[in-house]
Formats: structure tokens, sequence, C-alpha cells
């Protein structure tokens, strides 16, 4: 008897449905899967054959051929698990077949029970988008597939209770989800309050403009001066994510397997600092099946990379498509892949190998071409990518030793999320949510000069010598200070602020 169940397999962020055929023919014993699977999918028949027998029914003992199609897509993963298993009772005859369009995920033990399955958020997705009703998969996940909504969800804890539910001995009932206020979320961290780091006032407002418009930052200054602890400070200041960014980060989290079983749903944006000796494929994703890299985790959250002219020159060049188009392409052999990489990169770096040129108080070590050399590990191309330039000088005693507090981090994510609501205002359904987001279409709609205003932009292109992109992200910044200080136009103030976040020594 030939039986069809229906799953799912993950291609790059998305679902794309799989149907599990079993035939049991006569002949020698052996179990055959076929339609392209990987090693983990290949194994499975190992865990399927234990977990038939100790669920209390009869492996088999003819030829079984296992069918995964469509042929041509790559099968990865244990997920395959829990449809061959009833596929295989179903052609044995030992379950009833479900008449009901459903789908099927899951890992199996050798004792027949079910664990935790990656990628759960988009593969039940995909099954809403083509009509399926159903879906049954473990128990610990049912919390991040009832995300998605309008599926009915029905966890099983092991092979044997949902053969019980197929044969109507003992139903599953189907999911409920907690009400919103008891959802259980995942936080990344909110970050350092700004008003335990003393002085860097000048850091301090560029970190707020950068989040209120999500524009690459990148600060400049000595050892010790505080740029690590500014960047991590930035996630306090950050708005809160909308529902849609909500999940379409947790579906990331979810592929890449860093969402716990017990926390379905992140809620804070992320905030990812990998160390300099990281990989390119780490950095931007890539593999021989393609997974998510490091700027993709850190979509609609922050990108933080310390020491940044020690990161390979390939993996920073890499860096400057994601940061213009907000995707990264990955391409390999077997096909495309597009991730989402929408981030905001905050990088630090210090002046010179020694980090002491342009100190005042302690001489550079570094001859002149050594300075030279260790600036030009960033591009001219990457630096017109980023908007916001800043140094970060050493702090004095006195205001270190001082125990008066500066502005807290609540203060300033109420003005960021006061020009967000401007900006979500402003753009509509257009799909922009912020500034930094705007093509030079809406730049031209949305970021009108004021005379004066138009003038000094006029005499700073001529005399800095910007590029046309440059130009463009000159009058997104600009939009974004003015927001901040509730104004429809840009004038002479903004864009002086703008201007003045141009890089000098990095030229």
């Amino acid at each position: 008897m030939l039986a069809k169940v229906t799953t799912c397999a993950i291609v790059g962020l998305d679902g794309e449905l799989v149907e599990v055929e079993a035939d049991i023919a006569p002949g020698l014993p052996s179990f055959t899967i076929v339609g392209l699977p990987d090693a983990a999918v290949q194994e499975a028949r190992e865990r399927i054959r234990a977990a038939i027998r100790n669920s209390g029914f009869t492996f088999p003992m003819r030829r079984i051929t296992v069918n995964l199609a469509p042929a041509d897509l790559k099968k990865v993963g244990p997920a395959y698990d829990l449809p061959i298993a009833l596929a295989i009772l179903v052609s044995s005859q030992q379950v009833p077949p479900d008449e009901s369009p459903s789908l099927l995920l899951g890992e199996l033990s050798l004792d027949g029970s079910l664990r935790h399955t990656q990628g759960i958020l988009p593969m039940v997705a995909v099954a809403k988008t083509k009509g399926m009703t159903i879906v049954y998969l473990p128990n610990a996940d049912a919390p991040e597939a009832a995300l998605v909504g309008g599926v009915d969800i029905f966890p099983v804890s092991s092979l044997k209770e949902l053969a019980m539910h197929f044969q109507g001995e003992a139903r599953i009932a189907s999911y409920q989800p907690l009400p919103e206020d008891k959802k259980s979320v995942l936080s990344l961290g909110r970050g350092i309050d700004l008003c335990h780091i003393k002085g860097q006032e000048h850091a301090k407002r560029a970190l707020e403009v950068a989040a209120a418009g999500s524009h690459n930052l990148v600060m400049i200054g000595p050892p010790g001066s505080g740029k690590t602890l500014l960047a991590r400070s930035l996630p306090s200041i950050l708005p809160a994510m909308s529902p849609q960014e909500a999940l379409e980060v947790t579906k990331i989290y979810s592929v890449g397997g860093l969402l716990p079983s017990d926390t379905p749903l992140i809620n804070q944006r992320p905030f990812r600092a990998p160390h300099y000796t990281i990989s390119q494929a780490g950095l931007v994703g890539g593999g021989r099946w393609p997974r998510p890299g490091e700027i993709t985790l850190s979509h609609r959250g922050v990108l933080f990379l310390d020491e940044l002219p020690e990161f390979g020159q390939a993996g920073l060049e890499v860096l400057r498509q994601p940061l213009e188009d907000r995707v990264v392409t990955i391409s390999r052999a077997q096909g495309t892949v597009t991730f989402p990489a929408n981030f905001t990169l905050v990088a630090a770096m210090n002046p010179c190998p020694c980090g002491f040129y342009g100190d005042p108080q302690k001489q550079c070590t570094c001859p002149p071409s050594a300075v030279t050399r260790y600036q030009k590990r960033i591009s001219g191309p990457l630096i017109d990518r980023i908007d916001i330039f800043v140094e970060v000088p050493r702090v004095d005693y006195d205001k270190l030793a001082d125990d008066t507090r500066g502005e807290s981090s609540q203060s300033v994510q109420e003005r960021v999320e006061a020009a967000r609501e401007r900006q979500r205002h402003r753009f509509g359904n257009t799909g922009i949510t912020c500034n930094a987001e705007m093509t030079p279409v809406e730049v031209r709609d949305y970021c009108p000069l004021e005379e004066a205003a138009q003038s000094l932009l006029r005499a700073a292109m001529k005399r800095m010598l910007l590029s046309a992109r440059a130009f463009h992200r000159i009058l997104k910044l600009s939009r974004t200070i003015a927001d901040l200080a509730g104004a429809e136009a840009i004038g002479t103030p903004h864009v002086a602020e703008a201007l003045q976040y141009r890089p000098r020594s990095l030229m």
C-alpha cells in the first residue's frame, strides 16, 4: 500500500512543502530513503526503526521505499522523522490515513518521543499559505507555531500518542495559546543605561541620532575611552519592535536554532557583537548549504564590530551590498538564497595601531606610514556607506569622579520613539520604517531644505568633495535630526550637525 504524508523543508529562511511517500513491497528486508536526503535524513532510518518498535508497533520486515518529493530539493535536518514514521505505519495498515490537509513535523527519539525541532515558524507559515489547516508537531514547539495564527496546532508528545489520535482511541486537544500578557518572550538584553556613562555627551548625541533613524555609526578614539561601553548602551534607547518585526526576527532565530523552546517570541531588537576573528561565512552567511550569518542575526537590530580595522578586509567589503540593499544574496552551485540584513552597523576603532594618534596627553609611537595603512583598511566605498563618524576622546578625571548622573536612557528613548513615530506617519504604507531606508526618490520627496540650508550643503559639497551617495546620506541624517527636533523642514542647524558627523581623518 502506498501512503502519503505532507511535511516541510527549509530553503534559506522560507519553508517549502515536501510530500513523503512510503511504499512497502515484497522482497528482502530493506529501508531506502530517496529524494536528495542529507546525512541527518539518512540516519533517520535507524531512529524510525527503533521508535516504531518501542512505541508498540511492528516494523515491516519487507522492502520499504520512502520518497521525499520534490526530488531535486535538498532535504536537511531531522524534522522528517515523524512524517516518515507515520507514512510507514499507514502504508503497513497499522494506522488509518489522515484525510484532512495536515502538516507533520518533528524529530523522533529512540523511544518514540518527539524532540524540539528548528525552523518551526517558517514551516507553519508556509503551511497556512498553502491552505493547510492542521499541524502536528512536538509539544515544545507549539507556542512558537501558535504565533502564526489561523492554523490548528496539535502538540504531540510521542509517535504512539499520534497513532492513537488517528485510530480514534485518544484524541489530541488542539493547542490554546496563552493571552498576550502571559506569553514567554526572549529578551536579548536592554543594554547599559546612558546615565552611568561619564562624559562623552557628543558621542551620546550621536547614538541618539543613530537610534532615531537607524543610521550606521563609527566611533574613533584611544583605548579605554568608552567606545565599547557606549555601543553596548545603544539597545537601551532603541525603539520597540513592531509585531511584524518581532516575527521576522523570531523566524531567523528559529531557523538558526537560537530560539529556546520555552521562549517562542523575541520582542527586543538583536544586538550582535562578533569577534574580529570571525570568518567571512560567519559574518555574512554561507556554507555549502547557506545559513544566516551575523548580519542576518542582527536584522532589525544592531551589529557591533569592535576593532573594525582588525576584521578581514574581504569580510568588510562584503558588507557593502547589505548596507546598501539591506539584504544579502548568497549564490552556490545548488542555487541562490537571499537573507534579510536590515541592521544598524555600529563600529569602534582606534585611530592608529597603538591607539593614541591625536591624543593630547599620550604621544603616538606609530610612524606616519603605519597610521595611513591602518586607516586605509577601511575602504572609501565602505566609509561612504556610514552616516556618522564620531570621535570619542579620553575622559578627564573630574568627569569620572563626578557623582552626578547624566540623562537616563529612558528619556532618550522617549525622544527616539517620538522621532520614529513621525517617520512611520510620514512613510505610511510605503514599506519604509525609518529614514535610513529611504531611496533617492524618497529623499527628494521627504527631505525639503530651507534656502539657507541649501546654501550650506552646496558649499560643503564643493569643499569636502562629497560623492552623490554621501550627499543623500547627509540629507537622510539631516531629516532624522529634524525629526528629533520636531521640525517639518530641514534647517541650517540640522544640516550643520549632519555635516559634522562626516569623517575627518579617514579620507
